[in-house]
């Protein structure tokens, strides 16, 4: 799983030369798009690539999903778009969860902005394919019981 690019598949382990330097590479295509991205092996940690999430956390993930809260309450709007867009940058699961309820509860109290709407479909696509093999449901599945969550 790669923060800002979704679930992807290590297909090789390369040793490549960079700015004189040779190291070790993960390369992974990435599921949605089927783009190639090149990862230092030394660096993976810190990139913030990890597996897919256990079943577990997933049920964990749906259930923040269904929580009553809400993540950010910080006014004006900018200040909060930041910090949703850092939640999602983390790459942490439970993070983008937040953002993914946050967002669907604004959307029955006003119409989204371009801004929202964006953070709304980035913070899906980031968890969707993930949520769905941890799940072992399809995509369209998993989709289904996430507007299930939302629309009660």
């Amino acid at each position: 799983m790669h923060p800002a690019h979704g679930v992807g598949e290590v297909t090789a382990i390369e040793e490549r030369e960079i700015g004189g330097t040779r190291a070790k590479f993960y390369i992974l295509r990435i599921l949605d798009n089927g783009m190639k991205v090149m990862v230092p092996i030394t660096a993976a940690t810190q990139v913030g690539l990890r597996y897919v999430m256990s079943e577990k956390d997933a049920s964990g993930i749906l259930g923040t999903m269904r929580a009553r809260e809400v993540a950010v309450d910080v006014q004006p709007w900018s200040r909060r778009f930041r910090v949703y867009t850092e939640m999602i940058k983390s790459g942490a699961p439970i993070e983008i969860a937040k953002v993914l309820r946050d967002m669907n509860r604004l959307k029955f109290d006003k119409e989204l902005s371009f801004g929202e709407r964006r953070l709304l479909d980035q913070a899906k696509s980031l968890l969707l394919k993930e949520l769905a093999l941890a799940k072992k449901k399809t995509e369209a599945e998993m989709s289904d019981e996430i507007a299930r969550i939302f629309s009660s």
